[in-house]
């Protein structure tokens, strides 16, 4: 046969709790010369940003004050990323038409769409940047429509439909 036993608890303390332990408390001298200074880091950035985006395609654009001149994106050179020559020329317009082609360092991280459409995010972007480099450059950035964001995107699949716009086909018998 067994038998319950009830835990004794000591009065006024909480079951399931330890007792609280007395930890002496520090001296003030002996605090100061504990005390460390911990180098503060530099919230300083070292590069200028700007996005660009088209149809599901967001592409962040980062130039860098130091370092070599390249163009990366997602960590792969501009060519390996880009293989096809017309969605590099795509992508190079605004550094062609502001003349830095090769001359800046720039870092692009682009996620979404298609690769037709990151490179004209990609394109987008870089134009922004040439324009906070140098204002005077949005001039022709603008003629050659480089700083319009294309709104185009997908429309919406509707309920009813097989796509946006397109019904299922109707038969009479």
């Amino acid at each position: 046969m067994v038998t319950k036993t009830k835990k004794k608890t000591v009065k006024g303390k909480k079951r399931g709790r330890p007792a609280k332990k007395s930890v002496p408390k520090k001296t003030a001298k002996a605090a100061e010369s504990k005390t460390v200074e911990k180098p503060k880091k530099s919230k300083r950035k070292n590069y200028k940003f700007s996005v660009g985006r088209r149809k599901s395609a967001v592409a962040r654009v980062r130039l860098h004050n130091s370092g070599e001149p390249k163009l990366e994106v997602n960590g792969k050179k501009f060519e390996e990323y880009f293989p096809q020559p017309k969605l590099q020329k795509i992508t190079t317009e605004p550094l062609e038409i502001a003349g830095q082609l090769g001359k800046l360092n720039f870092t692009i991280k682009v996620e979404g769409g298609g690769f037709r459409g990151q490179a004209e995010a990609c394109r987008l972007g870089l134009a922004r940047m040439m324009v906070q480099i140098d204002p005077e450059l949005r001039k022709q950035l603008k003629q050659a429509g480089l700083l319009t964001r294309d709104p185009r995107v997908k429309e919406r699949k509707k309920y009813g439909l097989k796509r946006a716009r397109r019904a299922p086909q109707w038969r009479k018998r």
